[in-house]
């Protein structure tokens, strides 16, 4: 019931800001409540099952959900090329986001979640690769506060850098859908600069959305062949690639065969965002800032790095597409 409360006022803000992703003021809202005092007191005390209960399981559902909004046949339409280029910037951001992790000596597993999430589609990335590595609710909490606290600083920042670049309205589009986290972020940041700039950056931002299955089956893999440390016996097997992941596929196989259309994606979409946006508050509620900073400076420099680093090469792959 909270949650739902606090992702409806997050709706009738962004009616009033529409600048505001209801994602990310979810997000927010749920930080918040888990440090003003009062409120404080009763999220992490009573209302913590139930919130905890939001984070885990609502944001499984939301992933499903999400796969509606993926038609592969307009992703074909980019033409081989694009979607190579695009698979090339998730796959190098991934690859250079965790080596970041590792440089700045983040612990456990902060590296793989950060760079899932920055990669690929923000906080869903997160709670789809936690699931497969058995992580802890807890230790999602940062990540997700790094995705949204640099996705909300592309919504500022990246429409003041389209006209220095020399970027048109449909390059603007391509270079946030390839750059910028979370999906809502990434509408919230092209629209600024048109319709041809939003169609362009949803498109190339499903491409890397749909990267999401096999990067996750990959690491599963990984997982399944892993040793313990203790007696060299194999781990317990996760499963190759988790049931709401292959509901994530089947969602987008039916909106691609146009067996789902109009109405029923326009309900689906609404699922996703009510089950996201109160798994997001689930886990903004988590958020205590004394504590993230004591423990998360040094994250949050490795996350402006690594946000730094994916614009670089998102930039790099608009130049590709355009010559």
């Amino acid at each position: 019931m909270t949650a739902a409360l606090a992702l409806g006022l997050s709706f009738a803000l962004h009616l009033w800001v529409p600048a505001l992703p209801v994602m990310t003021l979810a997000v927010i809202f749920g930080i918040a409540a888990a440090n003003i005092p009062g409120l404080a007191v009763r999220t992490s005390g009573p209302l913590s099952p139930g919130l905890t209960f939001a984070g885990k399981h609502l944001m499984r559902v939301g992933i499903v959900f999400l796969g509606l909004k993926v038609s592969l046949a307009q992703i074909v339409d980019l033409g081989w090329i694009s979607v190579a280029l695009v698979v090339a910037v998730v796959l190098l951001s991934f690859a250079g986001t965790y080596a970041l992790g590792k440089a700045f000596r983040l612990g456990g597993d902060t590296p793989l979640l950060i760079a899932t999430g920055f990669s690929i589609c923000g906080a869903s990335a997160i709670g789809a690769m936690a699931a497969v590595k058995g992580t802890k609710h807890h230790d999602t909490v940062l990540p997700v506060a790094l995705v949204t606290l640099c996705g909300t600083l592309a919504i500022g920042v990246l429409p003041l850098l389209m006209r220095p670049l020399g970027l048109g309205p449909l390059e603007f589009g391509q270079w946030v859908g390839a750059g910028v986290h979370d999906v809502g972020q990434v509408v919230a940041t092209a629209q600024t600069a048109g319709a041809v700039a939003l169609g362009a950056a949803i498109v190339v931002k499903l491409t890397r959305v749909l990267m999401l299955a096999p990067i996750v089956a990959a690491v599963s893999v990984v997982e399944r062949r892993r040793p313990t440390p203790r007696d060299g016996a194999p781990a317990k097997a996760a499963p190759l690639v988790p049931l709401f992941v292959l509901g994530f596929l089947a969602m987008a196989l039916l909106r691609t065969t146009g067996v789902v259309q109009g109405g029923a994606v326009e309900l689906g979409a609404l699922i996703q965002d009510l089950a996201l946006g109160m798994a997001l508050f689930g886990l903004g509620s988590s958020v205590r800032i004394h504590e993230l900073l004591d423990t998360g400076l040094r994250a949050m420099a490795m996350a402006l790095c690594s946000w730094a680093l994916i614009a670089s090469l998102a930039f790099a792959a608009v130049m590709l597409m355009a010559g």
